[in-house]
């Protein structure tokens, strides 16, 4: 279940991998959302669904960094560059950024909606609102910014996702070192 100085653990693994399944899904379905016609009788779930994931993938991403900050973490290979290791624990940094900053620029553009539309994760309960932000004098300029806000961070989610499944396979294929092995379940790692 723990991390070991060697991989990571049952925990940390299972927090990864559903996390970075859920991003990717939810990646796709906000591009192919954002070009439904708004009279398209799906939107609307599909936003409820984006919006129930998005919370699930907050609250996961707040364990993972409470997991990651009790636990020990693997340490990268003797033979990396200073460069590459810094680069390592930057785009750690930034996933870690993403996966919460995202959902929550999410969460306060829907709070600061004048149509007050209510979030129901996954039709179980409802998630109020950001205190704050309701009754704003300027609310759709403030919904306007969040929105973009919420693009762009997800659109440089999307690169920074590239760089980062890139560098595993290079460690994987190219340098042949345990970086991608320890990271995935019922590998062996010298």
């Amino acid at each position: 279940m723990l991390n070991s100085p060697a991989r990571y653990g049952a925990v940390a693994m299972t927090l990864h991998w559903l996390i970075a399944a859920a991003i990717i899904g939810m990646l796709i379905l906000g591009k192919y959302m954002h070009e439904l016609d708004d009279n398209d009788p799906n939107k609307f779930a599909l936003y409820q669904l984006h919006k129930s994931t998005g919370i699930t993938i907050l609250t996961l991403s707040v364990l993972r960094l409470v997991w990651r900050l009790v636990n020990v973490v693997p340490p990268l290979p003797a033979h990396m560059p200073a460069w590459e290791r810094w680069a390592a624990h930057a785009s750690h940094f930034l996933l870690y950024f993403f996966t919460i900053a995202i959902p929550l620029s999410g969460w306060a553009m829907v709070s600061a909606s004048p149509l007050g539309v209510p979030t129901i994760w996954y039709r179980v309960f409802e998630v109020p609102h950001l205190p704050g932000l309701q009754g704003l004098e300027d609310q759709e300029g403030v919904e306007e910014s969040l929105e973009e806000t919420h693009e762009l961070l997800g659109n440089l989610l999307i690169v920074l996702l590239i760089v980062h499944v890139g560098a595993a396979l290079k460690h994987h294929f190219w340098d042949r070192d345990s970086v991608l092995r320890r990271m995935i379940p019922f590998t062996r790692v010298e």
